[in-house]
């Protein structure tokens, strides 16, 4: 079942018409279905049934309250990347022993708020960020767990500023970085390490880099093991991809038999971190088209939402799939979709075909739900959007649209 749907030449946010929903809560508006979430998710979790396994979804991707109270209350485990994040996952009710805490720069002061809230394990990324975790345990009087995330080089064929995995990003350790550090852990009082990380990259549309990775790590375990060190955990990260445009992902019961093949005997317990997969296609961008305009060389339809709002097609050159929320029979144009912005890099869509379309009318930009709002920022002052939770006919204000008395709330 789609749960956003057209019926009776109108779009369908569960049972609900959108038409409605923007008539009451106004645009650029976020719309996420409760039901997609859950689909999602269990279908996500369940391809790994027969593996121990914890699914900790991606905050990042979606980091509203409404949706991680949801996810939580299928079972779902968080990867965070900051305090803040944490921050969420403890108030949506997320068991601290199901949080993973990612990222290559964590603070002293977000590194004491984790060992205070009793998270699973920490991702080292730096031996800097190994010994700084140790001090700070010490001064707490405890013992971090942690997993090294180990970069293993695979090249992940997605987009330069989501790839993760290779000896030219930020992120990880290279595996012969990884060993000395697992061996620097015996000598230190305040680190139990517990298992080992990997993530490389974003939007993946093949398992075959995922496998690739797998191939090393279960090689670096063997080593591991050899020089006496044990550990529980095996977590491979997220990045499974969505379909935005043609891309034909695997399904995650694809990547669930390979994984079972491969761990076929491997005594660890497998944490995967899915987060676009789970609530990309659970959300939309509701805009209006405020203006139409046309030059000799470009058509031009100017709506409410802008780069503030759905950063993605500026930032990656991304594409949204863009229709109308109340389709008609007419000629098709080629038109720029752009925001209020004063950039040129503001835009949700280039040369898109669309239905001639008339100002006043309203437009959904789908595959909205991940790293849509999270991303948003107030660039031109612009409020950020109200975001909805729909649930069949009921409608959960997840985010009440900010005020302008909300921009400047904090200045003195």
């Amino acid at each position: 079942m789609h749960h956003f749907e057209y019926r009776d030449g109108a779009l369908f946010a569960e049972e609900v018409p959108v038409t409605a929903l923007a008539g009451q809560y106004g645009t650029p508006l976020y719309v996420y279905s409760a039901a997609t979430l859950t689909r999602h998710f269990q279908a996500f979790d369940s391809a790994f049934d027969g593996l121990d396994h914890l699914t900790c979804y991606s905050v990042k991707a979606n980091s509203n309250l409404s949706v991680l109270k949801l996810l939580a209350g299928l079972g779902a485990g968080m990867d965070i990347v900051s305090g803040g994040e944490l921050y969420r996952a403890l108030k949506a009710g997320v068991s601290p022993d199901k949080i993973v805490y990612s990222g290559v720069g964590k603070r002293p002061s977000e590194i004491r708020e984790a060992l205070d809230a009793g998270i699973l394990m920490f991702n080292i990324e730096s031996v800097a960020e190994l010994l700084k975790i140790n001090e700070v345990a010490g001064e707490a009087g405890k013992v971090a767990k942690v997993s090294f995330r180990i970069n293993p080089d695979v090249d992940p064929q997605t987009h330069p500023y989501i790839s993760t995995g290779m000896k030219k990003n930020k992120f990880g350790l290279d595996i012969e970085n990884s060993l000395e550090a697992y061996r620097m852990c015996a000598d230190l009082a305040n680190i139990e390490p517990i298992g080992m990380d990997c993530h490389i990259g974003s939007q993946l549309t093949s398992i075959a880099p995922f496998m690739e990775a797998l191939d090393k790590l279960l090689d670096f375990y063997g080593r591991l093991k050899d020089m006496g060190i044990g550990i529980k955990y095996l977590d491979l990260g997220g990045g499974l991809g969505i379909t935005y445009d043609e891309e034909e992902p695997p399904h995650p019961t694809e990547f669930g038999q390979a994984l079972k093949e491969k761990l076929t005997g491997v005594p660890l317990k497998v944490i995967l971190e899915p987060g676009r997969v789970i609530a990309g296609n659970a959300g939309i961008l509701v805009t209006e088209v405020v203006y139409t305009k046309s030059n000799p060389s470009r058509n031009f339809l100017i709506v409410d939402a802008a780069m503030n709002d759905l950063v993605r097609p500026s930032l990656y050159g991304s594409y949204h799939r863009i229709a109308e929320v109340t389709p008609k029979e007419r000629d098709s144009l080629t038109y720029d979709v752009v925001g209020p912005i004063c950039e040129s890099g503001d835009f949700l869509a280039r040369e898109r075909a669309l239905p001639a379309v008339n100002q006043g009318e309203l437009l959904a930009v789908f595959s909205a739900g991940a790293y849509g709002f999270t991303m948003s920022s107030n660039y031109n002052s612009r409020p950020r959007a109200c975001e909805l939770l729909v649930d069949g006919d009921t409608v959960t204000v997840a985010r009440k649209r900010e005020t302008y008395e909300d921009l400047i709330d904090k200045e003195l």
